[in-house]
């Protein structure tokens, strides 16, 4: 894609935002940036981009920043609803992602991942197995570095791989991965995309411009995959834990079966995954399908998944006290991700869910909070909702902060019971993000 001389509007000046403002203004674009937020209240952004020899105009977050604009490219967390997107939609204004801007530039084979629970994990555990592999990768996109960043580099790595959020493939037109993996799609990010309808096709645009010759896989136990198969181009694979799959990978006792498409069968032993969880062997399944894909001998496989502990904040241990078990999943901002981490664990559990709604549907965990959950504590801006969807189903507590769940957790906890951090929400009304939710109840856990 030619950028020299193409005007562009960069709309949000966090990270991405810097990356592909820096990215396009060293290929010649004439670049304008706007946010939100006052440009004193950018932080080190500007000088970020104007460090980079690049000279652009600061423009007010008001639809005229539009005005003889060629190109419009949004963070990812600018809605499509929002209204310099809506306005450049009524101009004909292109909207690109800067992931879609990434991979017009990218020489690299790129597997990506997707899903609403686990893409960190898949993403992190396939970039350790091709390192495993003797292999040399790039590991980013929604986590860490932009893929931009990857893409204005020499891109001296074999491979990329990428996780990407329905807000990155929202604006996607060309984005073609090698590789695909979509690992399940349960409602979430409603508030942003409008419905659930909407948020399952951004998911599925992973695998729009596939050709026979890339390798789509997917989860043969989501209700949507039989439908999606059938209207792909590329190969595809399939991964289960209910029931035996061909071509793919399913459990079998306490070993993964991977049947090849040309017949060969292998088996990975269960016990070698040190994560909890049947989510957890999903997504290793996923993972395995992937690098095998992509050339990794099983052997290396094995080690590699060995050798995997995990990602921070998801379902992470954080201590105990007087008996009572501790856990962060902080990274749980969705409905599906707390039901599986209540599946997780067979002690009784005391769950501490809330913070900034994303219109989640909370009435869908009712049966398993039933079965797993002793009191429930619900904490932030939407705890009231919240409570109003399933508070009654067992002993429920409501408090302002996260730090008073906490406190009122460990007093409805006995010995042998578990707290577990997994909001179902984003952090926001308390939290710069997940991360800091998560490291601060650790630290208030080693405080008790």
């Amino acid at each position: 894609m030619e950028l020299e001389g193409k005007r562009i509007l960069i709309i949000g000046m966090g990270k991405t935002g810097v990356a592909a403002a820096t990215f396009s203004g060293r290929r010649g674009a004439v670049l304008a940036l706007t946010d939100e937020k006052p440009a004193a209240a950018w932080g080190d952004a500007l000088a970020a981009v104007t460090g980079a020899g690049l000279a652009p105009e600061v423009r007010p977050y008001v639809p005229a920043a539009l005005d003889g604009v060629d190109l419009v490219v949004p963070s990812p967390g600018v809605a499509p609803a929002n209204p310099l997107l809506v306005e450049a939609g009524t101009r004909g204004i292109p909207i690109l992602s800067e992931l879609e801007l990434a991979a017009r530039h990218l020489r690299r084979p790129m597997i990506a991942i997707t899903g609403t629970n686990g893409k960190t994990t898949v993403t992190t555990l396939v970039g350790d197995l091709l390192k495993a592999s003797g292999k040399t990768v790039f590991v980013g996109g929604n986590i860490g570095r932009p893929l931009i960043g990857f893409a204005d580099g020499p891109q001296e790595e074999e491979t990329a791989v990428v996780e990407v959020s329905s807000f990155q493939l929202q604006w996607t037109e060309t984005f073609r991965p090698a590789i695909g993996i979509l690992l399940n799609v349960t409602c979430d990010h409603v508030d942003y995309h409008g419905s659930f309808s909407a948020y399952r096709e951004a998911k599925e645009r992973l695998f729009a411009r596939q050709e026979p010759g890339d390798l789509a896989i997917l989860n043969a136990d989501d209700p949507g995959t039989p439908a999606l198969a059938g209207r792909l181009r590329a190969q595809v694979e399939y991964f289960r834990t209910s029931g035996p799959c061909r071509p793919g990978i399913s459990l079998d006792g306490g070993n993964l079966v991977y049947a090849a498409p040309d017949g060969a069968i292998e088996i990975y032993a269960r016990n070698l995954i040190r994560l909890p969880g049947l989510h957890n062997v999903e997504n290793v399944m996923a993972a395995i399908l992937a690098c095998r894909r992509a050339g990794c001998p099983p052997e290396a496989i094995r080690r590699g998944i060995a050798a995997f502990t995990g990602i921070a904040h998801r379902i992470q241990f954080a201590g105990e006290k007087s008996g009572v078990a501790f856990y962060d999943d902080s990274k749980g901002t969705n409905v599906g991700a707390v039901a599986r981490a209540l599946e997780t664990f067979s002690r009784p559990v005391v769950l501490l869910l809330g913070g900034r709604d994303k219109e989640g549907d909370f009435a869908t965990l009712v049966p398993i909070i039933r079965e797993r959950v002793k009191t429930l504590i619900l904490f932030g801006e939407a705890r009231e909702r919240i409570g109003g969807l399933i508070g009654e189903v067992v002993a429920t507590r409501r408090t302002a902060t996260l730090k008073a769940g906490l406190e009122a957790a460990r007093e409805a906890a006995a010995a042998g019971d578990v707290v577990l951090l997994s909001p179902g929400c984003a952090s926001f009304d308390e939290f710069a993000d997940y991360r800091e939710r998560g490291d601060m109840f650790q630290h208030w856990v080693k405080g008790l």
